[in-house]
């Protein structure tokens, strides 16, 4: 007897198991959240202001004043570099000059006394008591004694010229800083020897770190996206190790029209990095944008994880964008498909907003709280009953 009700009741349960749907539905419910479509890319922090002080004469580094990380003002005495052969030139010129001066004033008195001559030349030819040749002797005395006053003066003028050039070139031997800010980086020493002949050495550079540029690399497929003023914020590696990372936050001050040169960030301009390689054949465009750093977190040379944000709905309701069934035909709308009240789904078009990867705005259509078929899996039936 209970041999047969265990059988009956096993024979029922497996009835019941047939009834249910041969398919499960895998849903996600209509809510509301903060879409951002944004491109993402690589950047690198460089000081807003700085100036990369060098040598404008050769010679050998006397005194450095200043290591990096020191904070000077504007002014402020940074290199020293041995005088002994711009002041050697500079004492020569001033001989010459004094030299000059010695001269004229010598052709001056011998102007005068040439003026006076062809004066009483000029006499004593109205007396009848010279010859025509004493006369024109005299005439071309006082011509010539003029002449050359103008050649000294002229003398005069350029070796002042080359005087002023000297004492310039002599003060340069002493090297201030052009701007208030923080030593970055420090490429020279005390005893090394400096040749401005062909180029201008690099000794150091200043910095005003309390601004920062982000120089970005955003590919080709994704700059047209990116537009100025678009607002853009941006993470730093050393950031992630907190328990919520901070964001700066800015807005797109400039996209440059051409990828950069074969130029790494900070070489000398600061420009991006990422240039096409030769392997890769990737193009990338460099995107500017400015944010403050009066705290001084930033660092000069630093990684930033850069989100530009393209869209934004702060408050939308959204459906995973694997719910959707898009026509290019339509752009904006879509179809979905929702759960009914009997678990059988039932397509509904809806208009569409925003999107990122993962999520779509829906502007129409449907209701907070319906759920929509994000996915079909057919059930598993394979049961034991034990008698």
């Amino acid at each position: 007897m209970l041999a047969a009700l265990a059988v009956l009741g096993a024979a029922g349960a497996l009835f019941l198991f047939n009834l249910q749907p041969d398919t499960v539905y895998d849903t996600t419910p209509v809510a509301r959240t903060r879409i951002e479509a944004n491109v993402t890319a690589i950047g690198t922090l460089q000081p807003l202001r700085y100036v990369d002080v060098g040598a404008q004469v050769s010679g050998q580094i006397t005194r450095l004043h200043v290591q990096p990380g020191a904070q000077v003002k504007k002014g402020q005495l940074l290199v020293e570099i041995d005088p002994s052969v711009q002041q050697a030139t500079v004492d020569a010129s001033r001989a010459a000059l004094a030299g000059l001066r010695a001269q004229l004033a010598d052709q001056r008195a011998q102007h005068r006394l040439a003026e006076q001559q062809h004066a009483r030349q000029l006499q004593m030819d109205r007396d009848g008591a010279t010859r025509q040749e004493d006369l024109q002797t005299a005439e071309a005395n006082r011509l010539s004694a003029g002449a050359r006053i103008d050649l000294l003066k002229a003398q005069i003028a350029q070796t002042q010229a080359t005087l002023q050039a000297d004492e310039a070139r002599l003060g340069y031997t002493r090297i201030f800083a052009p701007m208030a800010g923080t030593i970055v980086s420090l490429a020279a020493r005390e005893g090394q020897t400096l040749n401005a002949t062909y180029q201008t050495p690099h000794i150091l550079r200043v910095a005003d770190l309390s601004g920062m540029t982000v120089w970005t690399d955003v590919s080709e497929a994704d700059i047209r996206r990116v537009k100025a003023d678009m607002p853009v914020y941006f993470t730093t590696l050393g950031g992630h190790a907190d328990e919520t990372p901070r964001r700066w936050h800015s807005r797109v001050r400039q996209v440059l029209p051409a990828p950069p040169m074969n130029e790494a960030p900070g070489a000398s301009e600061g420009s991006a990095k990422g240039s096409a390689s030769a392997a890769s054949k990737a193009v990338v465009y460099t995107v500017l944008f400015d944010v403050d750093n009066v705290d001084g977190e930033l660092m000069p040379q630093m990684t930033a994880q850069v989100s530009f944000v393209t869209a934004l709905a702060a408050d939308a309701l959204a459906v995973p964008l694997a719910a959707l069934t898009t026509d290019p035909a339509r752009p904006g709308s879509a179809t979905v498909r929702v759960l009914a009240a009997d678990g059988r789904p039932v397509t509904r078009a809806i208009r569409t907003g925003v999107r990122n990867r993962h999520l779509v705005e829906v502007r129409e259509g449907l209701a907070e709280g319906e759920r929509v078929v994000t996915g079909v899996r057919p059930r598993n039936r394979i049961r034991s009953f034990t008698l």
